[in-house]
């Protein structure tokens, strides 16, 4: 597989993301809270107006599925995974839907008095965590202030494709994970260049 130009460009924007997560504890704590973030703006979406109910289809009655918000937010993540990358956007675009099936079934359960507060509480905690991790071991700033597009719509599949590298050495293709270090290295090192040039 050959490497992707312009917005489907994996390496550059990998490298992008993991220079801002290059710390082993921050990257642990965005693993653990990056999803869950996706999944609670889900459960919050499903109370968006819906298209099209499809809760009635099949034969085991209502299954709060509907085409809202929630469904359009999943779809166009997913088809942008995909895009990156077939193997691991594939995961990653089933991983969303199953957020977007798993989110719907309790915001069913729960009703929108309750579902808000939970989705509240489960951002600020989800949210913190991550600011602690930027400012007390990264000790740089999130990406999100750099680059917007980048912190919401990319760093669920770069979580994913980080655990994947990890725990299976799976790459994209082959000497991705080698250029994406390198540049890393080299983004990581200008930053601390301009930041020593800032202090003196």
């Amino acid at each position: 597989m050959a490497k992707k130009a312009g917005i489907f460009d994996l390496e550059t924007h990998f490298a992008f993301y993991g220079a801002y997560h290059s710390n082993p504890i921050n990257i642990f704590i965005h693993t653990l809270f990056v999803w869950p973030i996706f999944f609670t703006s889900l459960i919050l979406f499903y109370f968006t107006p819906s298209i099209y109910d499809i809760s009635q289809i099949g034969s085991g009655g209502s299954h709060g599925l509907s085409l809202n918000f929630g469904f359009f937010f999943t779809l166009i993540y997913a088809v942008f995974y995909v895009c990156f990358d077939k193997k691991a956007g594939t995961l990653a675009a089933m991983l969303c839907f199953a957020c977007w099936i798993g989110a719907s079934f309790i915001s069913g359960r729960l009703g929108f008095s309750l579902a808000w507060k939970v989705v509240l509480a489960a951002q600020l905690f989800c949210w913190t965590g991550q600011f602690i991790g930027h400012g007390v071991f990264e000790k740089r700033a999130p990406a999100l202030l750099d680059n917007l597009v980048q912190a919401f719509l990319m760093a669920p599949f770069f979580v994913l494709l980080e655990v994947l590298q990890k725990v299976f050495g799976y790459e994209p293709y082959p000497g991705f994970h080698a250029s994406v270090k390198a540049k890393i290295d080299a983004e990581i090192k200008e930053w601390k260049d301009n930041k020593r040039k800032k202090s003196t």
